[in-house]
């Protein structure tokens, strides 16, 4: 597999995704107007992608894996792409809607096969650089997106920042179709349809639930019960969709539950900090942009120079010190309305993510096999939908109670996970790939991870 183009289709397909949520939220006041939308219809053009995403995830990941990850992301980004020129026609916010839960289903074929395809691309001991250019193009993408959609709403219409997509999906879906590379190495397991769908209902219930608002009680009980039957049937299946030696890893469950966490703790944090900006100092939407600067500025900073902690202390030392810090970057705005301090607060959060992003998604990805890289690519997707649609959900919950107690609350959340990334590889666990306990040798030959 040619590794660069693996890379830049990889980082193209991650960019993507991340450009259209973020030129989104600028483009959806202009959106209501020209549509003459209500406000529940204008949340449900995110709610609805991001059910779609959320519920397909994993099981998008297991389709890669069984037919070729590097298929799945080309289908994944010429869908993604159409849906998305599709979106920019809409005569309605009913289109509109509809159009964006088919951009979920595809942006769901895409994100987990953008980690698979680097899986099988690179060997396990040289995973974390490429991850680490991975996330920091999510991170210029984060500090653009507000840019670059204000810039093209304002001078051509909420419109355009759908067509963006269009370039991006053919350059590189079209390719990925094409290749005519050595086919991948057949996969067996069944595909599990009764598991897709039990997870897919309990994933779809949870984010609908807490995105919606208020709170769905019926959907958080529907997920519950889903999610308990799901369990027994993936217990007693012959070939379940969540492989046990993924899902049941300490190490990936550990990084799992970090990884949601943070990523809670970041998304509440800035919704909550645009309320501080913009409400309390009464700045307007590009000053408060450039308040928050710093923090994609230190994510990039810091997802380049995690390669090298990763061999320096390993995973276990990195991500426990990176989620601190993170916590700590929350308790530093909690309690900031000076620029410098609002700057030092959100660079703190930006560089305790980007180390969070690269380390625990490398111990999730490497860990798995080749032909489960996809299903670990969609869990790792997951983690990072469910994580900011609870983060949202918990500070809209306790923004009454002021932004003061909000941030407090969302400090705690990555601060009480830090214990957890003690059932992380340490150094040995990253320089090496040797076998370790949860990572069974097969009979007649040598460890593989």
């Amino acid at each position: 597999m040619n590794r660069p183009w693996t890379l830049a289709s990889s980082v193209a397909g991650a960019v993507v995704v991340a450009l259209d949520g973020t030129v989104l939220t600028v483009a959806q006041p202009s959106l209501q107007r020209e549509l003459r939308a209500s406000f529940a219809e204008v949340q449900w053009t995110s709610t609805g992608y991001l059910v779609a995403v959320a519920s397909l995830l994993v099981f998008a990941g297991r389709l890669g894996d069984r037919y070729g990850q590097r298929r799945l992301f080309g289908i994944g980004m010429l869908g993604f792409g159409a849906a998305s020129a599709g979106i920019g026609l809409a005569p309605g916010v009913g289109w509109v809607i509809g159009l964006r839960v088919v951009q979920g289903v595809f942006g769901a074929l895409l994100q987990p096969a953008t980690l698979g395809m680097l899986r099988a691309a690179y060997p396990p001991d040289r995973l974390a650089s490429p991850l680490a250019v991975r996330t920091a193009a999510i991170g210029l993408a984060a500090a653009a997106g507000p840019l670059v959609g204000g810039a093209l709403v304002t001078g051509m219409g909420w419109r355009a920042v759908f067509f963006v997509n269009v370039l991006h999906a053919l350059a590189f879906g079209l390719p990925a179709l094409l290749w005519s590379g050595r086919p991948p190495v057949p996969d067996r397991t069944p595909l599990d349809p009764p598991g897709a769908v039990l997870l897919a209902v309990t994933l779809g219930c949870l984010v609908y639930a807490v995105t919606a608002r208020p709170v769905s009680g019926a959907a958080l009980a529907l997920a519950a019960v889903t999610a308990a039957v799901l369990v027994r049937h993936e217990r007693r299946t012959a070939g379940p969709l969540l492989p046990p030696r993924v899902i049941g890893s300490p190490a990936v469950g550990a990084a799992l539950g970090v990884l949601v966490a943070v990523s809670a703790s970041l998304f509440g944090t800035l919704f909550v900090a645009t309320y501080v900006l913009q409400r309390r100092l009464g700045l307007d939407p590009f000053d408060s942009a450039l308040r928050s600067l710093p923090l994609a500025v230190l994510m990039v900073l810091s997802a380049a120079l995690c390669p090298a902690l990763l061999r320096r202390c390993g995973a276990r030392v990195t991500t426990a010190g990176a989620t601190a810090v993170l916590a700590l970057g929350v308790l530093v705005l909690s309690g900031a309305t000076a620029t410098a301090a609002l700057g030092c607060g959100f660079a703190l959060l930006g560089a305790g993510f980007g180390t969070v992003m690269v380390a625990a998604t490398q111990v999730i990805v490497r860990r798995a096999e080749v032909t489960a890289a996809g299903v670990a690519g969609g869990l790792q997707q997951t983690a990072l939908n469910i994580g900011p649609a609870v983060g949202v959900a918990g500070a809209t919950a306790l923004l009454p109670a002021g932004p003061g107690p909000a941030l407090l609350a969302l400090a705690a959340l990555p601060a009480l996970m830090v214990p957890a990334a003690r059932a992380l590889p340490g150094r040995a666990g990253v320089t090496s790939i040797t076998h370790t306990p949860d990572e069974p040798v097969p009979a007649g030959g040598p460890a593989r991870r």
